[in-house]
């Protein structure tokens, strides 16, 4: 996904044919952390924008900073103006 946008698990889920599936692509973005190749899991919140999977990165606030790097504003853990900055890979990956 682009710089400056975020998207959800089940936004992820539904774009890999598996709706119902979205705690199992917040359990891959918990495991990103230990790949060679960066994975942007800091760009995946849950369905209302809010930073669900924080904690998951060693600090309390290194989501939140990883993401104001990029312009995304957030707001008591939340993504301030989320459907305006929500990437949907069911538009952005067509096949």
């Amino acid at each position: 996904m682009p710089k400056g946008r975020v998207t959800t698990y089940g936004a992820i889920a539904k774009y890999l044919g598996s709706p119902q599936s979205s705690r199992l692509v917040g359990w891959a973005m918990n495991q990103a952390h230990s790949q060679k190749k960066k994975v942007p899991a800091h760009r995946v919140v849950n369905r209302t924008g809010m930073l669900s999977g924080k904690h998951h990165f060693g600090h309390p606030k290194l989501m939140e900073q990883m993401l104001a790097k990029e312009g995304i504003k957030v707001k008591k853990d939340v993504i301030v103006n989320f459907k305006k900055v929500f990437w949907d890979p069911t538009v952005g990956l067509k096949l």
